[in-house]
């Protein structure tokens, strides 16, 4: 008697214990993978020995759990010389900080200004890793160079736009008077 009563309550504690629980949707266990914090009007100045290098900004920031970062409206880099004079700006519709190879992304209408030579970049995608100072492309870019109109695939260049070589030139041309400003 004591067995089969036990028997009974071990049941009727599994049936209780069986018939409370709840399904469990399986996409309720993903794992987030979207952004863990977010700044907007982010200004972030990187100096060395006390000298302005660079001053990047941008509206909204969204920072991942893998350290990466996301400037999903926009991103502009200034890039100034050693006596603080401002000599290049880069401006991208989106970026990103890609953390684990410490490399800027820029996309959409990417634009590279060179205020000291007169130089101007157009592509749709550019990196620059600030630890080699320079900055890379292996899409489409214009390059204004002067009156001088280069188009080509692929570009490398030091950070500050300065030099620059086109790896696969397509053509150039001398710009009309008032055209390219």
């Amino acid at each position: 008697m004591k067995t089969s009563l036990f028997s009974i309550v071990l049941i009727g504690i599994i049936a209780l214990c069986s018939s409370c629980r709840e399904d469990v949707d399986a996409s309720a266990l993903e794992v987030y993978d979207g952004p863990m914090n977010m700044a907007i009007n982010i200004h972030l100045v990187q100096s060395d020995s006390a000298i302005v290098r660079s001053d990047i900004r941008a509206p909204k920031q969204l920072e991942f759990a893998n350290g990466n970062i996301e400037f999903p409206e926009g991103i502009e880099i200034q890039f100034f010389e050693k006596d603080g004079t401002l000599s290049t700006t880069l401006r991208a519709d989106r970026g990103y900080l890609l953390k684990q190879e410490n490399t800027y992304k820029g996309e959409g209408n990417v634009q590279v200004r060179n205020l000291i030579k007169d130089q101007k970049l157009q592509s749709e995608e550019l990196f620059w890793e600030p630890n080699k100072k320079r900055i890379y492309t292996e899409k489409f870019v214009t390059v204004q160079d002067g009156e001088t109109l280069f188009n080509g695939t692929g570009l490398e260049a030091d950070e500050t736009f300065t030099n620059y070589s086109l790896k696969n030139p397509r053509d150039s041309r001398i710009l009309v008077p008032g055209e390219g400003n």
